[in-house]
């Protein structure tokens, strides 16, 4: 008799938590903003997806379309991101279903075979044999002049979610062209692989504005590029005519790994999507010219070090007591094959990412170069005056670098923009696409 009734409370009590579970996952997950203050002591670590969970890309959902296109030509933005889930390219996938005449490319090439900021040549598909054109380091008007004889551009590159990555202003200078040239932009939309939710970093002065920083937003602004786009067409009055082909299956929670997504480079030092956290971390400072960021081994922007550091163990120690939440800093040596210190023994760390949920990556960044300016005072990291403009920019302001100097604490840095971070995250909400 008290077993039967104890079962039935168990089975009650089971059925109402599975309820209230429920109606939890059919919440919108509300933007987190990611700051030293609001890290909880025990990490969520991050569910994995559903067996068999896959996220429909939008260049899969507009290739399942049927309208008529035989009246339209059309133009592509991409490089070698744009691929379904079978990775064939979108190129080939497209030219079977509309009138592709022309073929664009962002920083890095068709290919994405060239390094940052260098020129991108003449390139062609050849597969297809579609005429292509760079629009890397063109500006609106004379992207507008490329596309003045079709009535469509696509859109169709993977980002990485952070603010001075060039991909995202490639499509901003799509659609200013668009706009001089009267033509419509078709956006198909991919996944934000550093998740939809979390958002962190100052927002960008627009004194400050380059390719590396156009607009006001967060250095992380967890968006997607069609939503991006919404935000940029509107509250930057490029007013194109703008579609966005949605995603299918993807979620504000999800991190690249869980959409069910191949991931392709998208440019030669982002091999993988675990790639762009620490990348938040040690990119930054690594425009100054000074510290290895790791960009010449096997593992760019997972280590951060120099020739002059032959403790590597006390600048963990340091970094650790720091900025220690969701991140190991193991003490390490490598010798970079290329690039910056090539050939020298560097002492330093390596971050392990143990919790992304919590790790503060754009924080991380800036102790970083505090705490390595508390143990190597010798070491002057804003030496290189031809680097600060870019370093500015690249930060969004030229106040992060005069803080630094000064010495002030990052967390003390963080507090000054957590408002405008706040601020961004309500505005940004109109133009979200995705639960």
């Amino acid at each position: 008799m008290f077993g039967e009734k104890s079962s039935f409370q168990s089975h009650f009590i089971i059925f109402n938590i599975i309820i209230l579970i429920f109606i939890s996952s059919c919440a919108r997950q509300p933007v987190t903003v990611v700051q030293h203050e609001s890290v909880p002591d025990l990490p969520a670590r991050p569910m994995p997806a559903p067996a068999g969970t896959v996220v429909k890309s939008g260049l899969e959902v507009f290739l399942e379309r049927d309208p008529d296109f035989e009246h339209l030509t059309y133009g592509l933005l991409a490089n070698q991101t744009c691929v379904n889930s079978e990775l064939i390219h979108g190129v080939k996938l497209l030219e079977k279903r509309i009138d592709l005449q022309l073929i664009l490319s962002p920083e890095h090439g068709l290919f994405g075979a060239e390094n940052a900021g260098d020129a991108v040549g003449n390139e062609n598909d050849i597969t297809t044999g579609i005429r292509s054109l760079t629009t890397y380091r063109k500006n609106p008007e004379q992207i507008a002049e490329m596309i003045k004889d079709l009535d469509v551009i696509l859109f169709d590159i993977q980002d990485i979610g952070i603010r001075s990555y060039t991909y995202i202003y490639s499509m901003a200078y799509l659609m200013q062209a668009a706009a001089i040239a009267s033509k419509k932009v078709i956006i198909l939309d991919r996944p934000n692989p550093l998740n939809g939710n979390q958002i962190e970093g100052n927002l960008l002065d627009p004194a400050f504005s380059s390719f590396v920083g156009l607009y006001p937003i967060p250095y992380r602004h967890g968006m997607t590029t069609g939503e991006l786009a919404l935000l940029f067409n509107s509250e930057f009055e490029i007013n194109c005519d703008l579609e966005i082909v949605k995603m299918v299956g993807w979620e504000r929670e999800m991190w690249f790994d869980e959409t069910g997504l191949p991931w392709v480079p998208t440019s030669p030092h982002v091999p993988d999507a675990a790639t762009i956290l620490p990348m938040i971390s040690t990119g930054t400072y690594g425009e100054l010219g000074m510290l290895s960021e790791g960009v010449g081994i096997t593992i760019p922007f997972e280590v951060c070090g120099g020739p002059w550091i032959k403790n590597p163990g006390e600048f963990a120690q340091a970094l650790q007591e720091r900025a220690g939440k969701g991140v190991i800093f193991r003490p390490t040596f490598f010798k970079p094959y290329y690039g910056r210190h090539k050939g020298q023994v560097c002492g330093g760390i390596q971050l392990h990412i143990t919790d992304r949920n919590i790790y503060s990556a754009y924080l991380t960044g800036l102790l970083l170069v505090s705490v390595h300016q508390e143990l190597y005072p010798e070491i002057d990291l804003f030496q290189n005056e031809g680097r600060l403009s870019m370093y500015a920019k690249v930060m969004g302001s030229d106040k992060i670098q005069k803080d630094l100097q000064s010495g002030k604490d990052p967390l003390e840095m963080e507090q000054a923009w957590l408002e405008d971070l706040g601020k961004f995250g309500v505005l940004r909400e109109k133009y979200l696409l995705y639960n």
